[in-house]
């Protein structure tokens, strides 16, 4: 019997977080999707420190009133891009967090690459 949706999902973000390490240099651009809202994390793992962060619940992004989930998504990496780029990133490392990239999660990576983030 195959594995249930959540459990793939955590073996694929175990899979990913072997490899993607955040730096103070380069941090790592953590996404949480949940089935209402959208989270974005900028984080330096070598010190443990959040340096910036953004989800769907900021006034920003409530008061904006998106169409739909998607252009929401995009809105969060606009704003995860300003926040990431106002403290002196401009490269991180992108984690998925085992989420297919397609859908919000590709939305958001989108936003944040027009705010001004490489990755």
């Amino acid at each position: 019997m195959g594995l249930t949706n959540s459990a793939r999902r955590n073996r694929i973000h175990f899979r990913i977080r072997k490899i993607i390490q955040g730096t103070p240099e380069k941090p790592r651009l953590s996404v949480y999707r949940s089935n209402k809202e959208i989270y974005a994390q900028v984080i330096d793992d070598t010190n443990g420190k959040t340096i910036a962060a953004a989800s769907s619940r900021d006034e920003e992004v409530v008061n904006a009133k998106a169409d739909n989930k998607v252009a929401e998504a995009q809105l969060v990496g606009k704003l995860i891009g300003e926040r990431a780029k106002k403290v002196g990133v401009t490269s991180t490392r992108f984690d998925r967090s085992g989420y297919l990239y397609h859908g919000r999660v590709k939305s958001l990576a989108d936003g944040a690459r027009e705010a001004g983030l490489n990755f």
